[in-house]
């Protein structure tokens, strides 16, 4: 089993719709580690890793988010795990 890496921005509105929390719950059921963190500009960074497929399910999740969110534009970017984390977490 090769592990991968996905990260990417979600644009839209993202902030203050529980669309952290939710992303956190979404990536810990599907057994992935990594980290989704808020960004000045307004948007959400999500750093995963895991199963290409399960990543690909998080992405497509990600996509719609929460039931408040609202995402424009979200571009993956998959490449090889580098290993670092041990859970998924929010950062602030």
């Amino acid at each position: 089993m090769t592990l991968r890496r996905v990260d990417f921005v979600v644009v839209g509105r993202v902030q203050g719709v529980c669309y952290r929390a939710s992303t956190q719950d979404k990536a810990r059921s599907l057994d992935l580690v990594g980290s989704v963190q808020n960004l000045l500009d307004g948007s959400v960074r999500v750093v995963a890793e895991g199963e290409q497929a399960v990543l690909e399910e998080l992405v497509s999740w990600c996509r719609q988010g929460p039931s408040f969110a609202r995402v424009d534009e979200l571009t993956p970017r998959f490449s090889d795990a580098l290993g670092e984390f041990s859970a998924f977490t929010i950062l602030r």
